[in-house]
C-alpha cells in the first residue's frame, strides 16, 4: 500500500512537472520571453503549434509502447521536458527558444500515457480510477508551482526554467524507482486495436479536437491578454495561480466526480472551461474577475482530460493507455490548431470575440459527450 502511495504521489509530481512547470508554463512566461529574446505574438502562436505538434508525436509514441514500455516513456518524458526547460533557460536567440520550447512539450505527451498504465497496472484495476484522476490532476500543483515561482522570480524567467528541469528530473526517477518492472507485464494480444475500438472513439476524438482549439486561447494568451488590457505584471501571474488552483481542485472534487459518468462529466467540465475562457475575454483587466475565470477555466480543463481518460477506459479498460495516447494527440492537435488561429486573430479582433468564440467550441466539444454509458468494457477483441 505504501508503495501504491508513493507512486501516486510520484507520479502526481511528474505530471506537475512536465505539464504545469514545462509544457504549459510558455504562456505564462511569454510577455517576458518575448520582451528579452524579441519576437512577437504571431511567432509565439507558431512556437506554441510546434511544440503541440511534437507533444503528439510523443503521444503517438506512447499509444505504441504504452501497454508494454511504460518505464522507457518516463525516461524519455524526463528527458525531453528537463533537457527542453534547460535548453530554454540557456537560448540566447528566439531559434534557440524556440526548437527547445517544442521539444520540451514531447515529456508530458510521454508521461501521460505511461502513467495511465503504470498507475492501473500497479493498482490491478482496483480503485485505480480515483489514482488515476489524482495523477492526472498534477497540472493544477504544477501550475500552481510555476505561478508562485514566477511571482518570486519575475522578470527573470531563465531561473524558473532551470527549477522546472530539475523537478523533472527528480519526479521522474521517483517514478522509475516507485514502478516495478512487472507494471508492464500485461501485453495485449494485437499491437493496434481492432476496428470496433476505432469505431468506438469516433466521438472522443471529435469532442478533443474542438476541446484543445477553444483552449488554446487561454493557455497561450491568456496572461497576454491581461497584460495588454493594463493589469499589472504580479496580478496577471496571480491569475495564471488561479488556473492551478482550479485545477489542484479537481483532486478535492474527485470523490464526486469519480461518480459521475465521463460523459456526463466531458458536458459538465468543457462548459465550465468554456465560461472561464469567456469571461477572460470579457475582463481581462478586472483582477478579481480574470482571477475567477482563470479559476473556473482550471478546474474545467483538469476534468475534462480526467473525463477523456475515464471515456476512452469505458470503450475499453485494457487499452486505456492507448486510448488516452491517442485523444490526447488529438486534444493538443486542436491546440495547435488553436494556437496558431487565436495568435493570428488576436491582434485583429481583440480578446472578446476571440476567446468567446473559443469557448463556444468548448460549448460544442461537450455536446459531443455520448447520451448512454456503458458499464466498464472488456477487452475489444
Amino acid at each position: 500500500m505504501f508503495r501504491r502511495l508513493a507512486l501516486v504521489a510520484a507520479g502526481t509530481a511528474l505530471i506537475a512537472a512536465t505539464y504545469g512547470l514545462v509544457r504549459l508554463a510558455f504562456g505564462l512566461h511569454l510577455p517576458d520571453m518575448s520582451a528579452d529574446v524579441d519576437f512577437d505574438t504571431a511567432t509565439a502562436g507558431m512556437i506554441s503549434a510546434a511544440a503541440s505538434l511534437v507533444y503528439g508525436g510523443a503521444a503517438l509514441l506512447g499509444f505504441a509502447l504504452g501497454a508494454t514500455r511504460p518505464r522507457l516513456l518516463v525516461v524519455l518524458a524526463l528527458l525531453t521536458a528537463g533537457g527542453g526547460a534547460v535548453g530554454i533557460a540557456l537560448a540566447p536567440d528566439v531559434v534557440v527558444l524556440a526548437a527547445s520550447a517544442t521539444v520540451s512539450s514531447a515529456g508530458a505527451g510521454l508521461a501521460s500515457p505511461a502513467m495511465v498504465r503504470i498507475v492501473h497496472a500497479a493498482f490491478n484495476g482496483h480503485d485505480s480510477d480515483s489514482a488515476q484522476a489524482i495523477v492526472n490532476a498534477g497540472t493544477g500543483p504544477g501550475l500552481v508551482a510555476a505561478g508562485l515561482i514566477a511571482l518570486a522570480l519575475t522578470p527573470d524567467w531563465r531561473v524558473a526554467w532551470l527549477i522546472a528541469a530539475v523537478a523533472t528530473l527528480g519526479a521522474g526517477l521517483a517514478v522509475l524507482a516507485l514502478a516495478r518492472p512487472a507494471d508492464a507485464s500485461t501485453t495485449p494480444a494485437r499491437r493496434l486495436p481492432p476496428m470496433p475500438w476505432w469505431r468506438g472513439h469516433r466521438r472522443p476524438v471529435a469532442a478533443a479536437a474542438l476541446f484543445g482549439i477553444g483552449a488554446a486561447a487561454v493557455w497561450n494568451y491568456g496572461r497576454v491578454v491581461m497584460v495588454d488590457a493594463g493589469a499589472s505584471p504580479s496580478a496577471s501571474v496571480l491569475a495564471w495561480v488561479w488556473v492551478g488552483c482550479g485545477g489542484a481542485a479537481v483532486i478535492a472534487t474527485a470523490p464526486l466526480t469519480r461518480r459521475t459518468p465521463p460523459g456526463r462529466m466531458w458536458l459538465i467540465s468543457t462548459a465550465i472551461a468554456a465560461g472561464g475562457t469567456a469571461a477572460l475575454g470579457a475582463f481581462p483587466g478586472e483582477p478579481v474577475a480574470a482571477a475567477a475565470a482563470c479559476a473556473l477555466f482550471g478546474w474545467g480543463y483538469i476534468a475534462a482530460s480526467g473525463a477523456l481518460i475515464g471515456w476512452t477506459t469505458r470503450i475499453d479498460a485494457d487499452r486505456a493507455a492507448a486510448g488516452t495516447a491517442a485523444l490526447f494527440v488529438v486534444f493538443m492537435i486542436g491546440q495547435a490548431v488553436g494556437a496558431t488561429a487565436v495568435g493570428a486573430t488576436l491582434p485583429v479582433v481583440g480578446p472578446l470575440t476571440t476567446f468567446v468564440a473559443a469557448g463556444a467550441l468548448g460549448v460544442l466539444a461537450g455536446l459531443l459527450a455520448p447520451r448512454a454509458h456503458r458499464a466498464p468494457a472488456r477487452s475489444v477483441p
